[in-house]
């Protein structure tokens, strides 16, 4: 593998010589998500394999290029997983891939996001240089932010090599119950339960019904049990895997999918389309044919921001817009400090996330 390294190390460094853009590819699994990105292809796929997994400190070392399913199945074998149970969106997806997006899944407000799981990585700058952040045990934090920098990038600022994480046991026990409800209300049960010492791992609504799993031990799901009313989902471990990885019919049309991050408690906004809630009302889905802007000043003005999720070509060429929500003045900035101390050349993933970076 260390030949590997060399030669995207080689590459980066060429396309660095002649200011050659470079498009950083895994599994493919999301390139639909974010600015449209042309260049020279970084090809990761072949970087693959567990470096190092030790299942009693509860820690895998991974190279970028392997496939999430290959890990998630390594990783189940010790009766362990990713916490923040990523979606993959394909067979191929590749954790690099996974942590580059920041994708977590329904489990994030409640175990946490991919970002807190990061201990520490190996990266390729747009430098040409390969320079290591963090550790592998929490406690060595030393570069530990840089590390979790990384994780949402979209590989703008470095190319994820190697990457330490923490992984967590698989519950003994869960169950899904579902609660007929209306969108106020929906929200107000969700709310209110969050607030409850409930083992909760997922909070939906799906326009019909809150959909709650729970994650214990028995004994634990038991009590729980005592504590909140709901029917039972029998067919719950499916449901969960077709929210994650947008198989269920609300993700089935070609309607702009909007990605709405809000607090868990903001009244329903009424915007015309389609709504799906996840992560306990924090996390909001909503397809619809409103124009962008119109979209975002309404989400702005509740303290939020909205990401185009998919289908950003239904509105071109009649309209071109930001797929991210623009950034603030001071938080731009920031981030074209940190574009210049990594890849000042700005030849990787030009455009991918913020045109005004390169």
């Amino acid at each position: 593998m260390a030949d590997i390294i060399e030669q995207l190390q080689r590459q980066v460094q060429q396309a660095r010589q002649h200011q050659t853009p470079l498009v950083i590819t895994g599994g493919g699994s999301k390139s639909f998500y974010g600015n449209p990105s042309e260049g020279e292809t970084l090809a990761m796929a072949d970087y693959r394999g567990i470096v190092e997994y030790e299942p009693k400190e509860l820690v895998v070392t991974v190279k970028a290029g392997t496939r999430l399913k290959d890990l998630q199945e390594v990783l189940a074998e010790q009766g362990q997983m990713l916490p923040f149970e990523p979606p993959s969106f394909s067979g191929n997806a590749t954790i690099g891939g996974t942590l580059a997006c920041g994708f977590s899944g329904p489990r994030r407000p409640f175990a946490g996001s991919a970002r807190d799981f990061v201990l520490g990585c190996k990266v390729l700058t747009g430098k040409g240089e390969v320079i290591e952040f963090g550790g592998k045990v929490i406690k060595n934090v030393a570069g530990y932010d840089v590390s979790r920098l990384m994780v949402g990038a979209m590989g703008t600022l470095g190319v994820l090599l190697d990457v330490s994480l923490k992984v967590l046991p698989i519950p003994e026990q869960e169950v899904t119950l579902v609660t007929p409800a209306h969108v106020n209300e929906a929200l107000d049960i969700m709310n209110a339960r969050a607030g409850q010492p409930l083992p909760l791992s997922g909070a939906v609504y799906d326009g019909e019904a809150v959909v709650m799993r729970l994650s214990s031990t028995e004994q634990g799901i038991k009590e729980a049990r005592k504590k909140i009313a709901g029917e039972v989902l029998k067919q719950g471990p499916q449901f969960w895997q077709d929210i994650n990885e947008q198989q269920h019919f609300f993700f089935s049309d070609d309607m702009p999918l909007w990605r709405l991050s809000l607090a868990p408690a903001t009244l329903h906004l009424g915007l015309p389309g389609s709504w799906l809630f996840d992560w306990g009302g924090a996390l909001r889905w909503l397809k619809t044919d409103v124009a962008p802007h119109d979209v975002r000043d309404a989400v702005e003005a509740e303290g939020g921001h909205a990401t185009l999720f998919r289908n950003r070509e239904y509105w071109l060429p009649k309209e071109s817009f930001p797929v991210f929500h623009p950034l603030p003045p001071s938080l731009m900035t920031i981030h074209h400090k940190l574009k210049a101390a990594f890849d000042p050349e700005k030849i990787l993933n030009r455009h991918r996330m913020y045109e005004d970076l390169l």
